[in-house]
């Protein structure tokens, strides 16, 4: 579905990501893992569109076979990208503050038309009921049904990080890309996302993510991708990764 092809961004002499290759399989759970000033929120952010590349390719193909739809995104702006189905969860808490809960939510469900609020209001009563219903079973999701209607400044910290979650699922996408998406998060609450994204994996999903909880890692993802200095030093599945002398020096500290 995705191909990172001798990716390169440099922030003057620093080589951020240099020569970075990776492949993400449709219906996957891929994890880029590595210290931190790896590279990896840098590559997530040329991937998305927020930073412009000083070399490589990326290229995106929505259908997952590399093959008539495929798309080169590397000079693509991140509006386009998320239209064409990349969804992004950002390291840092990015909610309406001033915004309820749920109109955060329905900023994600309602996209098709920049002027999101006459969008909104321009839907027939049947698709805001149905936006209601999907934006109401995800909270259940989460346990947070019943703060709908708090305004998203009032929320905890872990609150927030997990309606950023819910938001970027709801967000038409063929693509989820995931930024640390349980740090800050309750262990119980952890587990539940590894939940949502294993569900959203069996109904075709695909998941790129970033998250330093190892185990949590771990024991989620199919494929790994382990980098150090802007660089891919191994990729492989968990058993693989946990084995790797290079990872174990590099990275879990062994």
């Amino acid at each position: 579905m995705l191909q990172v092809k001798n990716l390169k961004k440099y922030f003057g002499g620093v080589k951020a990501v240099d020569g970075c290759d990776f492949e993400v399989r449709k219906n996957t759970i891929t994890a880029l893992i590595g210290p931190n000033g790896s590279g990896k929120t840098t590559v997530f952010n040329t991937i998305s569109g927020i930073l412009e590349e000083d070399g490589g390719k990326i290229i995106f193909d929505p259908s997952g076979a590399l093959g008539a739809s495929v798309v080169d995104i590397t000079d693509m702006g991140p509006e386009k990208i998320s239209n064409l189905g990349v969804s992004r969860l950002f390291q840092q808490s990015r909610l309406f503050n001033n915004l309820t809960v749920k109109e955060n939510l329905l900023l994600a469900v309602n996209n098709e038309d920049t002027k999101f609020w006459s969008a909104f209001v321009n839907t027939s009563a049947d698709k805001r009921n149905k936006f209601d219903e999907k934006i109401t079973e995800m909270l259940k999701l989460i346990n947070m049904e019943k703060f709908e209607n708090n305004i998203a400044r009032d929320l905890s910290y872990g609150q927030k990080r997990l309606v950023e979650i819910i938001r970027t699922i709801l967000n038409p996408h063929k693509l989820l890309i995931l930024d640390e998406p349980v740090a800050g998060v309750a262990p119980a609450l952890r587990e539940k996302i590894a939940e949502i994204l294993n569900d959203l994996k069996s109904k075709g999903d695909t998941v790129l993510l970033i998250e330093h909880d190892m185990n949590w890692t771990l024991n989620i993802a199919d494929d790994i991708i382990v980098m150090e200095k802007g660089k891919v030093i191994a990729q492989g599945n968990s058993q693989a990764i946990r084995s790797n002398p290079r990872v174990l020096e590099a990275y879990l500290g062994e």
